[in-house]
């Protein structure tokens, strides 16, 4: 019995996921539990599980987009699982009748008794928002005889390329041209199952390993050279079938896959400038396009969303940052023996703006309908810069943590967003965000809002600048500080006040620390 295994319902705000990876391969026989696919969301990165031992039939291709509820897979549970050792004798046992008895080729047709004629292969659904593909290329000929579960043909999607595979063995009728436009559900190729396969059909695959045997034919000798792709060169199944059809060297193909891997788009480029030499196209002019990830286009889509329906303004302030420097100096080293973490600026930042937020409690509100909502807590969102792009995990209750905690938070966050490793609860439900362009080296931004949140604090490079303090010109280490806040919940004086609120408390940290001794505070004494 075969078990679907559909997309999980992963967040509800999430509708649609794009498959990362497959971990295990079409036809592996996978453990119940054991993963089988990396798949993205807008937000995080995860992974999918089998929910039973079996035979594992891929249904949507990696880089396809699926809906919550959609098949990604199914399981053949009905599947023997292969013998520890006996696996690799079990391949060559199959081929060995066909290969030792020419005569079973007359047996062939008795397979024909119970085949089901010529089938008719449809164009396959591949998301519930797909209406329509293109037929981008036959990798195989009309006419010719294709196995079953071989590639025949690569398909593209508004959001995906993917190949299309035989369903039955057989004689390959196409029904459809390169460039075609088809609806899902058209028909595109037929398949005659009732011709048997060709006399030397099985043999050329099984030889296919070793070179040898195409080397005595003489004319075949000058193409495997250029057709063979070496073990070491990683090519995707459209791009292998390329090279193989055009007769190019891998070699002097450069890949822009992972790791190196050569996809369709290098041999095309590769066939229309054949003269360019390896590296030599550090030289040329081009361009190239990559498909926007989930998480990419809703950053995008929020960030739109955030200048279009907010009165979005910001304002500026500089704070002097001796204090708190030559406070970190002084205690840094007895506060990483004591809490095992370094003692950074977040937390000061952050103790500083939920004291604010207190005093201002419409910089911690939001609009919901034709209601302002106000929250007597502080979830303090942290923008971190992650492998995939932007993301903002939630520090909970920021306002009853003290320096340590805040720290280690931070860090802990830190880390699960460098390894794509944050939940969905970790990543929403903020109240207020904190974000700092100035380890990038911005000395000066204006941060969009993280809706539906109404205001966001930007940090900024610290800069040495001379400054007038009581009538001398002394050097300060400044930071430049914006606020940016929605104006249809925040007036202007609130948003000014808050930020001097802030800038106060953190050019005189001895606020943060309730007035007690600064080292009696930050080691908790």
């Amino acid at each position: 019995m075969a078990i679907e295994i559909k997309v999980p319902t992963v967040g509800e705000s999430i509708s649609e996921v794009t498959i990362a990876k497959w971990l295990k391969k079409d036809g592996d026989y996978v453990q119940q539990d054991e993963v089988i696919c990396e798949m993205e969301s807008e937000k995080a990165t995860f992974e999918l599980n089998a929910e039973k031992a079996g035979v594992l039939k891929i249904l949507a291709p990696e880089g396809a987009t699926l809906k919550v509820g959609d098949i990604a897979c199914s399981i053949d549970t009905d599947a023997a699982a292969p013998a520890g050792g006996s696996a690799p004798a079990a391949a060559p046992a199959a081929p060995a009748p066909v290969a030792e008895t020419p005569a079973p080729a007359a047996e062939a047709p008795a397979a024909p008794a119970v085949n089901k004629g010529t089938i008719e292969m449809k164009v396959p659904t591949v998301g519930e928002s797909i209406s329509e593909v293109t037929l981008i290329k036959w990798l195989k000929k009309d006419g010719e005889f294709v196995e079953r579960d071989e590639v025949i043909c690569e398909l593209e999607s508004e959001k995906a390329t993917f190949e299309l595979n035989a369903e039955e063995a057989g004689a390959l009728q196409t029904l459809g041209k390169e460039g075609d436009v088809l609806k899902v559900g058209d028909p595109i190729a037929k398949i005659d199952t009732s011709v048997g396969r060709p006399a030397g059909k099985a043999q050329p695959a099984a030889a296919a390993a070793p070179a040898a045997t195409p080397q005595a034919a003489t004319p075949q000798a000058q193409q495997a050279p250029v057709t063979a792709i070496p073990n070491d060169v990683k090519a995707s199944p459209v791009a292998a079938a390329v090279i193989a059809d055009k007769h190019v060297d891998p070699s002097s193909i450069k890949g822009t896959g992972a790791h190196g891997k050569i996809m369709k788009d290098d041999v095309f480029a590769a066939l229309q400038n054949p003269g360019v030499a390896i590296g030599q196209e550090m030289f040329t002019r081009g361009e190239r396009r990559e498909k926007m990830s989930n998480l990419r286009k809703t950053v995008s889509r929020r960030l739109v969303e955030a200048k279009n329906t907010t009165a979005m303004l910001t304002t500026f302030n500089e704070v002097d940052m001796t204090a708190i420097m030559e406070l970190r100096a002084k205690y840094k080293e007895i506060f990483k023996k004591q809490h095992e973490v370094n003692l950074g600026f977040m937390s000061f930042f952050t103790k500083a703006v939920c004291f604010a937020l207190k005093e201002f409690p419409s910089v911690n509100a939001y609009i919901d309908g034709e209601e302002l909502v106000f929250h007597d807590y502080c979830d303090v969102s942290i923008a971190v810069s992650a492998p995939k792009g932007l993301v903002v995990p939630v520090i909970r209750n920021a306002e009853s943590l003290d320096m340590a905690q805040i720290e280690k938070k931070v860090v802990e966050l830190a880390t699960k967003a460098r390894d794509n490793k944050l939940t969905m609860d970790e990543m929403t439900g903020g109240t207020f965000t904190i974000t700092n362009g100035g380890v990038f080296g911005s000395l000066m931004s204006t941060p969009i809002i993280n809706i539906p949140q109404s205001a966001i604090l930007g940090m900024h490079k610290i800069q040495e600048r001379p400054m007038a303090v009581n009538g001398q010109v002394v050097i300060r280490p400044m930071m430049y500080l914006a606020l940016s806040y929605d104006h249809r919940i925040i007036d202007g004086r609130e948003s000014v006040s808050f930020l001097v609120r802030v800038k106060e408390m953190l050019e005189s940290p001895e606020q943060l620390l309730f007035g007690k001794d600064p080292l009696k505070a930050l080691l908790k004494l």
